[in-house]
């Protein structure tokens, strides 16, 4: 059996967040090991010097913290079947996807019975943000089993926030991104709005940025902004965006809670994958508004 240590950290899912907090994790000193269902991820996470894995169990037998980053409510629920099947998993795992609190729920369920602790532990910030261990943790569940994944959390993130119970990071995290959907399109509607008007792009960011216009949302996209191309991605595909705001926007209607801004931002995105946009950067609601606004487009 694999002897855990201190500066080991497994990683299931080595997409643009994952491949980013593997990254990081490896230059704060750590041994990473990890795994990914695309070839492509694993050669890559070779090439940086992490230690590919040919299933989550594997990962998960040599290292004491787990960090999962999925892209879908079934690809966790996977991965949680093979590691409650497995003896000698990681005792602790730490899921910092964006799903739906059932949905984390019953994973954590499923793990608590093969003596397995879960955090819900999801990231705030974009994959360029990642890549500059720019991302805040949003963490939740057992305080010790939070302190004990402290030093993997301070190796790929800007500052890791405990707050309570499990499941008050999602409801965070459903709070920062219902703010970070509506910054977006408003981001979008300035640059149209500065282009309509004849002021140059690169000036108005500089100048808006520095006031009280300024946001993380409109720094994050201005260079996307500024030369109207949303390639390659920033923060995430707006297909992939998607999901994550039906997942607020459910959250909000289990609640009661009206959320005006959020709900008239929404049009904007579905029309940006309406007209073709759905595999480009989430600013790319930017197009939207100036077809809206007749502006051409290089």
């Amino acid at each position: 059996m694999t002897t855990h240590t201190e500066k080991t950290a497994g990683l299931i899912g080595l997409g643009v967040m994952g491949s980013a907090m593997s990254k990081n994790l490896l230059e704060a000193g750590f041994a990473v090991i990890g795994h990914d269902v695309s070839e492509a991820a694993m050669k890559a996470f070779a090439q940086i010097g992490g230690n590919p894995a040919d299933s989550a169990a594997r990962v998960a037998a040599g290292a004491e913290v787990l960090i999962t980053c999925l892209p879908s409510a079934e690809a966790l629920h996977a991965i949680v079947a093979e590691l409650a099947a497995s003896p000698g998993a990681a005792r602790i795992l730490a899921e910092t996807s964006t799903l739906s609190l059932d949905h984390k729920l019953a994973a954590q369920k499923s793990l608590a019975g093969a003596g397995i602790v879960m955090l819900d532990c999801p990231l705030s910030g974009s994959g360029s943000q990642a890549l500059a261990r720019d991302v805040l943790v949003y963490a939740s569940g057992p305080r010790d089993a939070y302190d004990r994944c402290l030093p993997v959390f301070r190796g790929f993130s800007r500052a890791p926030h405990y707050l309570g119970p499990f499941g008050n990071g999602s409801k965070m995290k459903y709070v920062a991104n219902l703010l970070v959907a509506i910054h977006t399109v408003a981001a979008g509607e300035a640059f149209a709005l500065a282009r309509k008007a004849g002021l140059d792009p690169a000036q108005m960011f500089e100048v808006v940025s520095d006031g009280a216009g300024g946001s993380s949302s409109l720094k994050t996209r201005g260079p996307m902004l500024i030369a109207d191309e949303y390639l390659p991605i920033r923060t995430m595909p707006l297909n992939l965006w998607r999901k994550d705001v039906k997942i607020i926007s459910d959250y909000a209607n289990a609640l009661s809670c009206p959320t005006p801004m959020f709900s008239a931002a929404m049009p904007i995105f579905n029309a940006a994958i309406a007209e073709g946009y759905g595999e480009q950067d989430t600013a790319a609601v930017c197009r939207v508004i100036e077809n809206m606004a007749g502006l051409p487009h290089k």
